[in-house]
């Protein structure tokens, strides 16, 4: 269990925050960024849940948590020694529920006839920041792999986030008959 009785601690004044290992590294090493950008979007779905109605907001709830276990396994890298606790890692059945969820929204939506714009209803609006904020994450995320090791279930879990929130945008604007849509050469 976590516990915090202090908030400040000064120990990240030079430049290093300290990782779940005790390891310490600078505040833009590519596994902090990582952390970091996973927090933002973990953020942006909170400003979203402000709109959601009870069923999107109870999926929005899971996924934020489970964003805290991506995070906590981003902050925990793999080393030579044992740790004296079991990491926490996102788990395949955690980007199973995810599948579920958008094959179960998509089931509700008409076949796209556009690319979306990200624009219409406020949860949709609120929706497609957080996917950019996903995409980005596997970006960061991805760049990290190629240095350190990053999971398998990690990386397919932030990308099914994102098409989950892409559906979910969608659904957010009225099941997809409300959505704004890009129109080609329209102010040429």
């Amino acid at each position: 269990m976590v516990k915090l009785n202090k908030i400040y601690t000064r120990t990240g004044d030079g430049g290093t925050t300290g990782l779940v290992t005790g390891e310490r590294r600078p505040k833009d090493d590519p596994r902090l960024e990582a952390v970091g950008t996973v927090d933002e979007l973990n953020a942006a779905i909170g400003l979203a849940r402000l709109y959601a109605d009870d069923a999107m907001d109870t999926s929005l709830s899971r996924i934020q948590n489970d964003l805290f276990d991506l995070g906590a396994e981003l902050a925990t890298p793999a080393g030579d020694e044992p740790l004296p606790f079991e990491p926490l890692t996102v788990a395949p059945s955690q980007v199973d529920w995810l599948e579920a969820r958008i094959d179960a929204l998509n089931a509700e939506l008409s076949p796209l006839r556009s690319f979306v714009l990200p624009a219409g209803s406020p949860l949709s609006s609120h929706l497609h920041l957080a996917r950019t904020v996903a995409r980005r994450a596997e970006r960061v995320m991805v760049t990290l792999a190629r240095q350190e090791s990053v999971a398998t279930p990690a990386l397919r879990y932030v990308n099914r986030l994102s098409d989950f929130l892409f559906v979910a945008a969608r659904h957010a604007n009225g099941r997809g008959e409300a959505e704004v849509l890009w129109v080609p050469g329209q102010n040429r």
